[in-house]
């Protein structure tokens, strides 16, 4: 260490300031540094940050256009919903008058029916009755000509007769039942 000392001392080395060929060897490597750094590094430095930043940018408005068209199709959507509903509640609407007319044509149906059935039976009632009539007025006729036959002691087979006697014995009847009703 003496010895070092007394080379700097003897040569006026100052420890801070550096020998010439430091200093130009280091300026050259400074200089060879600096133009690699800035003709092959700054461009795929500046290259790869402008598509970082088109990619960030890029997804920002592929976002904001993703999201407005889900907008938009939110927006259809209840649109479509909202017109779903009202196609619903018309096909309700038309369900209760469809039904409101089947009910008033059976109803009607069903009233026709009993009309019919009740014309019917009154039409059965009557012919039973023209039936029952004529069946009542054989039986008068044949107990009327043998009662009468009894009473005159003479019989009353003959047929032709027999009938021409009830009928104008009803008809006398039914004359005087009118008269009296009057």
């Amino acid at each position: 260490m003496k010895l070092a000392a007394t080379l700097a001392a003897e040569e006026g080395f100052n420890p801070l300031m550096p020998h010439m060929y430091e200093l130009v060897v280091g300026i050259f490597a400074f200089l060879v540094v600096f133009f690699v750094v800035g003709r092959m590094l700054v461009p795929r430095i500046q290259k790869t940050l402008a598509e970082r930043t088109d990619a960030i940018e890029g997804g920002i408005k592929r976002a904001e256009e993703a999201q407005a068209e889900a907008q938009v199709l939110q927006q259809q959507y209840r649109d479509q919903l909202a017109e779903a509903k009202l196609e619903a509640a018309r096909l309700r609407e038309e369900a209760r008058e469809q039904a409101a007319q089947i009910k008033a044509e059976l109803r009607e149906e069903a009233q026709a029916e009993a009309r019919r059935l009740v014309e019917a039976a009154h039409a059965q009632i009557e012919a039973d009755r023209q039936a029952a009539f004529s069946q009542l007025r054989t039986e008068i006729g044949r107990l009327s000509t043998d009662l009468a036959g009894r009473i005159v002691g003479e019989s009353l087979e003959d047929d032709a007769r027999q009938s021409r006697i009830v009928d104008r014995f009803l008809d006398e009847l039914e004359n005087s039942n009118a008269q009296a009703v009057r």
